[in-house]
């Protein structure tokens, strides 16, 4: 069955138009004219249940508000979705009992309160049975390391200590689909390796759909196994993390130990990026030569003791991404879904987040 079924969802906002000058400024600011920016363009995509899903792609390529649209805050402008068979922006109510979200740039805590009270108030809102809720708080409260900052007013937190919070209360309800906009954020190495855990633990034992965007290559590497990609609100990749890996960036790593000191290597699409006597690593572009070539070259070049061949590392194949937003080109149709279009605009509920 699927948890998420997406066809052709778009939304558009109307932007107010700015004109240069000061005359221009008043006149925008008493006849003010208002152009439509396009965030997401005809997005078709399903999500089985139980899935884990990284949704990937530049800031502004309508990644957050995808989610928000999913989540029942937007309305689209034009397609349908069904999130757990239910119409997320017809059926919010519904659904919020089924969901959970975070979101690294906003806040589901209660500003004033310490955490121990907007849990309180979280199992309430959900109709949570007593005995359970205490059973769940306690056990995600000990597995996050909270029990210092419980009853703390969430204002006098650092940042990784209220995503840790905010992770908490989006799971207390036992949610069967996570939606997570960047959640590692700010967060110390220990704390996302404990929230990365949770998540697989979460995913393995109650089947909980991970629906997840994010900066760290960390957290798409351990918690993802499939990939979708957006580039100017369209989808430009949807596949395996290992298949992304492969296509966004055609360039694999080959770290060889030598028997013996040899002679430098030289090959087309081949480029030395560490060399000692007897250990060698280069960088090689599968676009311009095959592995295979590479390594019969090499076999025939050196005496080798050991051979290890790596796929890019996936802050590499993100910094690809933001590489080809920055320039401007247009992304290539894959089959998946159509290449170009107007980025997403920058403002009120449609705003990515950093």
């Amino acid at each position: 069955m699927h948890a998420i079924r997406i066809e052709g969802l778009s939304k558009r906002f109307a932007v107010k138009r700015k004109e240069p000058g000061l005359a221009g400024s008043l006149r925008a600011l008493l006849r003010p004219k208002y152009v439509d920016k396009t965030a997401v363009h005809g997005i078709d995509l399903t999500v089985r249940e139980g899935e884990t899903l990284a949704f990937l792609g530049p800031n502004g390529a309508g990644k957050s508000t995808t989610i928000k649209m999913l989540t029942g805050i937007l309305h689209p402008s034009e397609g349908y979705a069904e999130v757990l068979g239910l119409c997320p922006w017809m059926q919010r109510q519904r659904l919020a009992y089924r969901i959970g979200s975070v979101f690294g740039q906003k806040s589901q805590l209660w500003y004033h309160l310490p955490p121990i009270d907007s849990f309180e108030l979280m199992s309430r809102i959900y109709e949570l049975p007593r005995v359970d809720f205490i059973a769940r708080r306690d056990r995600l409260v000990g597995r996050f390391g909270l029990e210092p900052y419980l009853r703390t007013p969430v204002r006098k937190l650092s940042l990784g200590e209220r995503m840790r919070c905010e992770i908490v209360a989006a799971l207390l309800h036992r949610p069967s689909i996570v939606f997570l906009d960047e959640p590692t954020i700010g967060l110390d190495v220990v704390a996302k390796r404990h929230i990365r855990e949770l998540i697989r633990e979460l995913n393995r034992e109650e089947g909980t759909t991970v629906f997840l965007t994010s900066h760290d290559a960390g957290d798409i590497e351990e918690l993802c196994r499939r990939a979708i990609v957006i580039n100017h609100g369209r989808t430009i990749f949807d596949d395996s993390v290992e298949a992304m890996k492969r296509e966004l960036l055609r360039s694999k790593t080959i770290k060889l130990r030598l028997l013996e000191p040899g002679a430098p290597f030289v090959c087309p699409g081949v480029r030395v990026k560490a060399c000692s006597e007897t250990e060698l690593e280069l960088a090689v572009d599968t676009a311009a030569t095959s592995m295979e070539e590479v390594l019969v070259r090499l076999v025939g070049h050196y005496r080798v003791s050991d051979i290890t061949i790596a796929d890019p590392p996936m802050e590499d194949i993100i910094a690809y991404i933001y590489a080809r937003q920055l320039s401007g080109e247009a992304p290539a149709d894959n089959g998946n879904g159509e290449g170009g279009g107007e980025g997403e605009p920058r403002h009120g509920l449609g705003a990515e987040g950093a």
